[in-house]
């Protein structure tokens, strides 16, 4: 029997993975309806829930190619909005005016940059993300996350979204990593745990909701706090501390 390969690379989603996404988007959205009294009325939740559907539905359609990314967030606030009495021609500015809300609000998710502090010594750390790539450089900057990652690997980049089984062989080819040395964080069940799957990638489901887990054997974490216990889940090795050499 063959010694199991020892872990060379961490591969991690950005979006509500490391980047608290849901959370700047609540904030954001908060913060656009408080400026505008059409808006002051309507159910938050309700509000930040049909923000989400079509966020989903329009982003899937922006890979596609369908949409350039001004048209999808004018679309989607367009649809958003509409209900409210804000129509076609005010939607542009409502939609651009939030957007720079959400720029300035961003934050990661907790324990995020402790936990690549960590990785870093020990491990090789990249980023497999549905996105472009100029907006999620920017976003790793803002999260003081760029110089912790050795690979941002875009859908944009690639040209197919996860999980395409392309994006993952890019980004193992630009760590220089072999599938079964690499492991893959991402709340995305589909995308991430299916899409690392499908490679030979072991991964690890950040399931932050309590949503049933479709296979048993995959490993799950509800956050990325406490870094001990966390560390070991991606590593299978006992966290020593910051500093500490990895045996």
């Amino acid at each position: 029997m063959f010694p199991p390969v020892p872990l060379t690379t961490v591969l991690f989603d950005l979006d509500d993975t490391l980047f608290d996404h849901i959370g700047t988007a609540r904030a954001a959205l908060a913060a656009t309806a408080a400026a505008d009294a059409r808006l002051q009325a309507a159910d938050p939740e309700a509000l930040y829930q049909h923000y989400s559907e079509l966020l989903e539905e329009i982003h899937a359609q922006l890979l596609a190619g369908r949409y350039t990314y001004e048209e999808a967030r004018q679309l989607r606030f367009e649809r958003l909005l509409g209900p409210y009495g804000v129509g076609a021609v005010e939607a542009p500015a409502v939609a651009q005016a939030h957007y720079g809300r959400y720029q300035q609000l961003r934050r990661p998710l907790p324990g995020a940059l402790a936990l690549l502090e960590a990785l870093k010594p020990h491990y090789r750390i990249g980023i497999v993300t549905n996105n472009r790539t100029v907006e999620q450089v920017d976003k790793l900057r803002h999260l003081g996350m760029e110089p912790l990652v050795d690979a941002l690997v875009t859908s944009e980049d690639v040209g197919v979204p996860k999980p395409d089984p392309r994006i993952f062989q890019a980004a193992l080819a630009r760590l220089g990593a072999r599938p079964a040395e690499a492991v893959l964080v991402g709340d995305n069940w589909t995308a991430d745990v299916l899409g690392a799957l499908g490679v030979g990638i072991r991964p690890v489901w950040l399931n932050r909701t309590g949503a049933p887990r479709p296979l048993a054997h995959v490993q799950e974490l509800t956050g990325l706090v406490p870094l001990p216990a966390v560390w070991q889940t991606i590593t299978g090795r006992t966290y020593a501390g910051v500093g500490a050499p990895v045996g």
